[in-house]
């Protein structure tokens, strides 16, 4: 072995437990005896997987997936054209398959592992995958409705008031209710009371979220809301659960599914304790699409995501973002991904060339000449770096990667369905359910309400009527007296009389009571 490549892999000779991706890649031949690997205690310390399309990147993932949950750690992948599925069934070996086995030194043997397979909404195959609206808070709804800082800022009130009121926005439907009371004659004074909200921007959310439901996103948000902590499952075997959510359904709405991902990494944030560091993950977590998550997002969004990814580590999840290149993630989060795998990358434009010589900055120095390497790369191949069980950079290592152990494709639509309808997770979050929250409250307020005005014009005019009597009766002969009596006698009278008092009552004691809110 050449001494320059010796070196390289002296900086992969774990002792701990590691995952094994490739053999290096030295002057055109694939070294198998220099085995490139990643401890597997430095999965929490975050990575990316990048590469032009067509490169193998999901081939990667697969790969990753496959040797986390055999050492008994549960994987998080997010299928967007729906070819992962495959992870569940055992590979099928063909000449390709041998032949890369034998150029790395591997010892390849077809195998499933345990998987279960989500959807979001439940649209597609998959048990349903739902938030709450008030779980998914402000910030990361904003994101999917497309709206500006300002506007961005103004929901958050929205959602302060709806929390202040002990009004549950469950679905859409409920945050639609807020804003339409807000905007509403009686709701607008509740405006001045949350500060810095306008009538004209209240409306704009309320347009935004009408264009949003017409698109057909209501599915997404309702009851019962899914708990991310079944992602942290291990199978009966001790192998790790490969959870799959499914997203070929939903492909053309990628702000959508992009901030779902952020939301579910968040919601285990916020969920997980402290664990420091550990020897292997709680949970490695496969971002994929990630420039998607980018996209036009807000400074208090990617502050969210920064401080996301640099603070949960400690809580033993590992995150790897999925891309084309390095400059698709901003730089403070790009900093936090130790671990790097860098399919080939085109330089067909001087915006190709441009993003190759950022690429090639990114990493450490070189024995390499990395911006001819990468894009000479083939299929299944990449240049890696990771961090050693010491937490330092090892060397930049051309890497041939492994072959996948399970199918590298997707399982036939019966199966899925099959596997889906079996887990014990099915029943859980099959039926949508509506419980009570802020439409029906909010609905029932302005019942009451519209009722209460009803008996208090009927009230008035009662009492008109009795005062045109009584005028009428002082006029009128003596014996029409009994006309009068006859009048305030009546049941009719006595009814009105009766609404008004009650009315009058219920308003005194919701004043006193603070039921009512005025």
């Amino acid at each position: 072995m050449p001494e320059e490549a010796a070196a390289i892999a002296g900086g992969y000779a774990f002792t701990g437990e590691a995952l094994d991706l490739g053999a290096l890649l030295w002057d055109g031949q694939c070294l198998p005896g220099a085995q490139i690997r990643i401890p597997l205690s430095m999965l929490n310390r975050h990575g990316l997987v990048a590469g032009a399309t067509g490169t193998g990147k999901t081939k990667t993932l697969q790969l990753i997936a496959e040797q986390l949950a055999a050492q008994g750690v549960p994987v998080f992948l997010a299928d967007i054209k729906g070819d992962v599925s495959g992870i569940s069934a055992p590979g099928e070996a063909n000449d390709k398959v041998q032949e890369r086995a034998r150029d790395v030194g591997q010892t390849w043997e077809a195998k499933g592992f345990p998987s279960e397979f989500y959807a979001l909404g439940g649209i597609g195959p998959g048990i349903p995958v739902r938030a709450t609206v008030t779980s998914f808070g402000p910030v990361l709804l904003s994101k999917v409705l497309q709206l500006n800082q300002t506007q961005e800022q103004s929901l958050g009130l929205i959602f302060h008031y709806a929390d202040q009121k002990g009004l549950e926005l469950h679905d859409l439907k409920d945050l639609r209710a807020v804003v339409t009371f807000l905007t509403s004659d009686e709701g607008k004074p509740e405006l001045k009371n949350i500060g810095g909200l306008s009538s004209v921007t209240a409306g704009v959310i309320l347009r935004a979220l009408t264009a949003f439901e017409a698109q057909g996103m209501t599915p997404f948000f309702g009851n019962p809301e899914f708990d991310v902590s079944e992602f942290l499952r291990t199978a009966p075997d001790g192998r790790g659960q490969v959870s799959v959510l499914e997203l070929p359904a939903v492909q053309d709405k990628p702000h959508l599914f992009s901030t779902f991902l952020m939301w579910m990494l968040a919601d285990l944030f916020n969920n997980l304790p402290e664990v420091g560091d550990v020897e292997k993950p709680k949970l490695v977590f496969f971002f994929d699409e990630a420039h998607l998550l980018f996209n036009g997002a807000s400074k208090a969004f990617l502050e969210a995501i920064t401080q996301t990814v640099r603070l949960i580590r400690s809580k033993g999840v590992g995150v790897f973002f999925v891309t084309q290149t390095p400059k698709d993630v901003p730089a403070d989060v790009l900093a936090q991904l130790g671990n790097r795998v860098q399919h080939a990358l085109r330089a067909f434009t001087p915006e190709d060339q441009k993003a190759l010589k950022a690429t090639v900055k990114t990493f450490p120095n070189s024995a390499y000449d990395l911006e001819e390497l990468l894009t000479q790369l083939g299929t299944g191949e990449a240049v890696i770096t990771v961090l050693s069980e010491k937490g330092a950079p090892t060397p930049v290592a051309a890497t041939r990667l492994r072959a996948p152990e399970s199918l590298m494709g997707p399982i036939d639509a019966t199966a899925l369905d099959a596997a889906v309808k079996s887990s014990l997770l099915y029943s859980r979050y099959a039926e949508e359910v509506d419980p009570e929250s802020a439409y029906e409250k909010i609905t029932a307020q302005q019942a009451e309400t519209e009722a209460a005005k009803q008996a208090e014009l009927e009230a008035k005019e009662a009492e008109k009527a009795a005062k045109e009597a009584a005028k009428a009766a002082r006029s009128a002969p003596a014996q029409d007296a009994s006309m009068v009596d006859q009048v305030v006698g009546s049941g009719i009278f006595k009814s009105l009389a009766r609404s008004l008092g009650t009315q009058i009552g219920r308003e005194i004691s919701r004043s006193i009571f603070g039921t009512r809110r005025r």
